[in-house]
């Protein structure tokens, strides 16, 4: 697995955006952090025009997966095996330790209806299939809201969100959307053989999560990393969607 190393944080600089604004100040309110900066798949993604199509198609792709999955967990299970990312396609989640913000940021208070003194818990995992890791998420959660045994799965284990609470039969309010950034947004160079080089982070969205219910009880900030395309292509994959 890459080693990790926060980058410089920055506006989105291109795509769609659900409810604007936002994201920046949760992700400092909590100390996230990002993938390291490594070439994705340098092997499988030439700087060319056809190679830069192809991979913003599979960007294309990944926000489709991820925008028809109310578990984000199992949306990268579904991309790690279609690609064949993994000999065993299950992300796991490597809690990251310290990163608990020392306040609530009020817009989650809002966003999950809780008063100013109810218990809001706070929950940072970098989701890995393999050697690659696919998303930091960032999640606070009402314990209240939670049954006892999944409060201890989440304290106690580096068990997936979306699995732990499964049970719970849940659907997903996107709030913002971002494609941080587009192999489109920069020209192919001059150098014969140069390969495409993303950078860490490539997409991020906020969401609440709701019970069969519609009470909500999670909110969560993805933020996808370029490592969820180290694949290697298929050839014969039209270059545009």
């Amino acid at each position: 697995m890459r080693a990790w190393s926060p980058p410089p944080m920055q506006e989105p600089s291109w795509g769609c955006t659900m409810r604007k604004g936002g994201f920046l100040a949760m992700a400092a309110a909590t100390g996230m952090v990002w993938a390291g900066t490594a070439p994705a798949a340098a092997s499988g993604w030439p700087d060319t025009p056809s190679g830069r199509a192809r991979m913003l198609a599979a960007i294309q792709e990944l926000e489709i997966t991820l925008l028809t999955h109310p578990s984000a967990t199992r949306a990268l299970e579904e991309w790690c095996a279609t690609h064949r990312m993994a000999d065993r396609p299950v992300v796991v989640a490597h809690k990251v330790a310290g990163n608990s913000p020392e306040t609530v940021p009020e817009r989650v208070r809002t966003d999950l209806a809780v008063t100013a003194t109810q218990a809001i818990r706070h929950r940072q995992v970098q989701l890995v299939c393999g050697a690659h890791v696919l998303s930091v998420a960032d999640n606070w959660y009402v314990p209240d809201r939670l049954t006892a045994q999944m409060n201890d799965a989440l304290d106690q284990t580096d068990m997936p969100f979306g699995h732990v609470v499964a049970p719970l039969h849940f659907s997903r309010e996107r709030l913002e959307f971002v494609r941080l950034w587009s192999p489109s947004d920069e020209k192919p160079p001059v150098a014969v053989g140069a390969m495409i080089v993303p950078p860490a982070i490539i997409l991020r969205q906020r969401a609440v999560l709701r019970d069969a219910h519609g009470l909500p009880f999670s909110e969560v900030v993805e933020t996808y990393t370029s490592q969820t395309l180290d694949f290697t292509p298929d050839p014969q994959t039209p270059p545009t969607r």
